[in-house]
């Protein structure tokens, strides 16, 4: 099996055990979580997201890895780092926090798009020798982080459970 068709199913398969991991444990609990508790779990895990400057650190990466898009990767995945953590921050101002919670999703989803999509079109998986020690970046931890964008972004969408309360003529808790 060549590297590109390894890698391209490493790609793929990365998802599998998170999504699995999603519906036995994590979906249960942080749906049942206040909403600012379950965002604030997501958040730290995304606050971790400067890691992604290794991607621009010399002999961690090959010499052949794309520079256009390892700069692009690095810079998306510390800019979401840094909007997460700045929400984790500002908790106890609320309009500021859903900001930075949107912010960093956003920006998070978007940066994970876009590397998709690049690292498609610079030929990245019969480059993925080149990524070196940061291999396990994509096959890992990028499931695991698209996937929390999703479920913050489903979880931002949901009704608020004293508002629906409200509304059903329950006491609000």
């Amino acid at each position: 099996m060549s590297p590109e068709t390894i890698f391209r199913i490493h790609l793929a398969l990365g998802y599998v055990p998170w999504l699995l991991w999603l519906n036995a444990y994590a979906w249960p609990r942080l749906k049942s979580m206040d909403r600012i508790d379950a965002q604030r779990a997501i958040a730290t895990l995304h606050s971790f997201r400067f890691f992604g400057l290794v991607f621009i650190v010399p002999g961690v990466v090959g010499v052949n890895l794309p520079a256009d898009f390892a700069t692009f990767a690095a810079y998306g995945d510390f800019a979401t780092g840094v909007l997460a953590m700045l929400a984790l921050l500002t908790v106890r101002l609320r309009p500021l926090f859903w900001l930075f919670v949107v912010a960093f999703n956003l920006v998070g989803t978007v940066d994970i798009v876009v590397d998709y999509y690049h690292g498609n079109q610079v030929g990245l998986a019969a480059l993925a020798g080149e990524l070196g020690a940061t291999y396990a970046i994509p096959i890992i931890y990028v499931p695991l982080l698209m996937i929390t964008h999703v479920v913050a972004f489903s979880l931002l969408l949901r009704p608020r459970r004293d508002a629906t309360a409200a509304l059903a003529g329950a006491p609000a808790s």
